[in-house]
């Protein structure tokens, strides 16, 4: 049943041949401290979109290690990035968050941003390298990163074309921020917006939801509990039907442009 669900709903955006080999990188964060990285990237046709993905707290970049491939796998590229707040998870150990400790630097959540910064910024120029200059940039977070990605692109809009945020929520009060931080900031988006959680978390993003402007947001709320951040789409979960369902959609929206390209 699982599967039916699936490739009835993902059939069509099939465009790679195969899975893309994972190369780990490392560039810069915006103090210089080094991030770790796992790049699914091998199509360089023009506007190919790249995902940047962050994880959850207290986790790396193995959030992503079955999540990836299939994005690689609906015509994305991936950039599946280690902030300096996490540890390991699915046997992968955060090499950015090593080296900020070893370094003696702040690894909060909010420290994050720097590296989300960097990440985005460096997708950019991967894209440009790469030839596509037209390549949409789409900011993917876990978390306490996802609703970073709605501060951060809200602030600074050129970072990102599109933005999803898995279990988001105003989680910096104890960081000296206002309590509407992340709604604040979100008011600014007009891009398009996906935002998603367990079923019980709603109540802590439904505001910061209602604040975003942009003519396109969605908000998808599984049938049954789901789980928190982007592991709700492990195949594990019997949910992960329903969520890849609804991310499958927005992202087959963003690609509605270049139709022609992909044929």
């Amino acid at each position: 049943m699982k599967s039916t669900l699936l490739s009835s709903c993902l059939c069509w955006l099939f465009v790679f041949s195969s899975v893309q080999a994972k190369e780990t990188i490392t560039f810069p964060s915006k103090d210089g401290l080094p991030i770790t990285a796992d790049a699914y990237i091998g199509e360089t046709e023009k506007n190919i979109p790249l995902i940047v993905l962050f994880h959850q707290a207290g986790w790396s970049r193995g959030e992503y290690l079955e999540i990836a491939p299939k994005l690689n796998k609906l015509g994305f590229n991936v950039l599946a990035v280690d902030l300096r707040s996490g540890k390991t998870v699915n046997g992968v150990t955060n090499q950015t968050a090593k080296r900020a400790q070893k370094a003696g630097k702040k690894t909060r959540y909010i420290d994050a941003l720097p590296d989300m910064e960097a990440a985005l910024l460096y997708a950019r120029n991967l894209a440009d390298k790469n030839s596509n200059t037209n390549a949409k940039i789409i900011a993917w977070g876990s978390s306490y990163s996802s609703a970073l990605v709605l501060q951060l692109v809200g602030e600074k809009p050129e970072l990102a074309d599109a933005l999803l945020s898995f279990s988001p929520g105003e989680y910096f009060r104890k960081s000296g921020k206002p309590k509407d931080w992340i709604s604040r900031s979100a008011k600014s988006l007009n891009v398009p917006v996906f935002i998603t959680s367990a079923k019980p978390e709603k109540g802590r993003w439904l505001a910061i939801f209602q604040s975003i402007k942009s003519k396109k947001k969605v908000a998808f709320v599984p049938k049954m509990n789901g789980n928190h951040g982007s592991r709700a789409l492990w195949e594990k979960f019997p949910e992960s039907d329903e969520y890849w369902q609804a991310v499958t959609l927005f992202l087959k929206s963003l690609l509605k442009p270049l139709k022609k390209t992909l044929k």
